[in-house]
């Protein structure tokens, strides 16, 4: 699926999906199944032009996936996509992921971290990085952005375990880096329970990638 999604915006749902099925010569009974797959079912009856992003892209992965392929190609599927789509068609994705192999291009480093299990750089044409996304987070320092509800002294944010560097971002938000594989996110809740503060917001950010990205293709 291209990242300029090319679809007949005139035809129907389900009118576009036996076209496509016509092409590959596949039974008009996939049509259906594969609606009810990529969950088109609630937007069937409609013209392509009166969806969303979301459910365009969800009729694209339906044309992509109508012949059953080995292999799905996608290239940007989330970009300009809501929230709350952007959600639906990751969960999507992962879910097509179970039962094939999808490469999916992107830019956008967070899209990775929430949807892949494998990470390759390419560079101009050449393979410059391939690992799993575990083995890197093996290797990588966790990043916690976190903001209490009132203002803490850094002393008191000294005593969290593993703690490699900490900084005051803004007024009562932290920026906090650990040295371990142990998901910090619970000592932290942990830590602020015990000194009477509650968490109005907390973030993981993943560093690591946009470094690898830059490393290896400055």
């Amino acid at each position: 699926m291209p990242e300029h999604n090319p679809l007949y915006a005139e035809m129907y749902v389900k009118e576009y999906l036996q076209f496509q099925a016509n092409l590959y010569k596949v039974s008009k009974d996939s049509v259906a199944k594969m609606i009810a797959k990529v969950g088109l079912l609630p937007e069937a009856h409609k013209k392509i032009r009166q969806l969303s992003k979301g459910y365009q892209q969800r009729v694209g992965l339906a044309a992509a996936l109508i012949h059953n392929p080995e292999v799905l190609i996608l290239d940007e599927p989330t970009t300009g996509l809501d929230p709350n789509q952007l959600v639906e068609i990751r969960a999507l994705i992962k879910e097509i992921g179970k039962e094939k192999t999808v490469l999916f291009s992107t830019h956008i480093l967070q899209e990775v971290a929430a949807v892949c299990d494998r990470v390759i750089i390419i560079k101009e044409g050449k393979l410059v990085f391939d690992k799993s996304l575990n083995e890197i987070r093996l290797h990588q320092n966790q990043v916690i952005e976190v903001t209490f509800d009132y203002k803490i002294e850094a002393q008191f944010i000294k005593q969290l375990p593993y703690l490699d560097t900490y900084k005051n971002n803004y007024d009562t938000t932290w920026l906090l880096t650990f040295k371990t594989t142990e998901d910090m996110r619970a000592v932290v809740f942990d830590f602020a329970k015990e000194n009477g503060l509650k968490i109005l917001g907390l973030n993981t950010k993943n560093q690591q990638l946009e470094e690898l990205f830059r490393a290896h293709t400055r």
